[in-house]
């Protein structure tokens, strides 16, 4: 009795085992089903970015004589920041989208450290709502104007000259636009653009260098180089931003692999495990019986 009774408390212990086991399995096999389904989702990522990201450099390539040309006239007029009440602006260049590894991550944090610096005469512009989510909890008060739906389309001149009509309302008398500059579809460098009041530009040392300046031109070329400049940097910083995505999701896609390879084999064993105690629980018992 007492072995019958023995082999009756092993059985039931194995159907505890078992039950275990199945829902063991169970759990692995949810995890794989899910995992597979976002390397689904990652590849397609990987596919559209891809695509995205050959006419964002198609783009850029048009859009950068532009954006150096206006440059250029900064430099070559030799336009420097008044040292008397500067009040700094700074134009945050990101976009509404994420799931691009550091791209808006690396201007916000440029961003805290021109702020940290000057914390009292820096007013910022977020393009793109991932800077605005970044500084808002402790540079809240320094935001003076937020782009939204950055990222989305292409951008177009006309976007960047409705920010640049905007960012005019605000006085101030220099600037920095901070954005991802492409260098390849691996890397890119956070990097910066200036802003000149009329002012600081009308004061050039060598403004004479250019014929028949007056205000009027010097005003109206300022509303053109300022869009020109935020135009280059929008189209720069969504090539990054694409190129980015391309390698982030490619990294996230053969993460996935590993943990699907491993997801398996931990299935397999564990099936296996459950297969060997199903089959010393039909010996014991047989034995038993006998």
């Amino acid at each position: 009795m007492l072995g019958r009774a023995g082999t009756v408390f092993l059985h039931h212990g194995n159907q505890q085992q078992q039950v275990r086991g199945m829902a063991t399995l169970k759990a692995i096999s949810l995890r794989l089903k899910s995992v597979k389904n976002i390397q689904k989702i990652t590849q397609s990522m990987k596919m559209v970015s891809a695509a995205k990201y050959s006419r964002a450099e198609r783009d850029l390539r048009q859009a950068r004589p532009i954006g150096v040309g206006a440059k250029t006239f900064y430099e070559k007029a030799e336009v420097s920041a008044p040292t008397e009440k500067p009040e700094k602006l700074i134009v945050a260049v990101t976009s509404d989208r994420g799931l691009c590894g550091a791209v808006h991550t690396q201007v916000a944090r440029q961003i805290r450290t021109e702020i940290t610096e000057n914390p009292e005469s820096t007013k910022v512009i977020c393009i793109g709502d991932k800077s605005r989510a970044i500084l808002q909890r402790l540079f809240g008060k320094h935001i003076i104007l937020v782009a939204n739906e950055v990222g989305r389309r292409p951008p177009t001149f006309l976007d960047a000259a409705k920010i640049a009509g905007e960012a005019s309302k605000f006085d101030f008398t220099f600037g920095k636009i901070i954005y991802n500059r492409f260098k390849s579809v691996v890397s890119y460098t956070t990097t910066e653009l200036p802003l000149f009041s009329q002012s600081a530009v009308a004061a050039a040392p060598k403004l004479t260098v250019y014929d028949s300046l007056d205000n009027d031109v010097i005003q109206s070329y300022m509303e053109f180089s300022t869009a020109a400049l935020l135009f280059y940097a929008l189209k720069e910083g969504a090539c990054s931003e694409q190129s980015s995505r391309m390698t982030a999701m490619d990294n996230a896609s053969k993460n996935a692999g590993e943990m699907i390879d491993k997801l398996t084999l931990t299935f397999n064993r564990t099936r296996q495990a459950v297969i060997t105690r199903e089959l010393i629980e039909i010996i014991s018992g047989a034995a038993a019986l006998q």
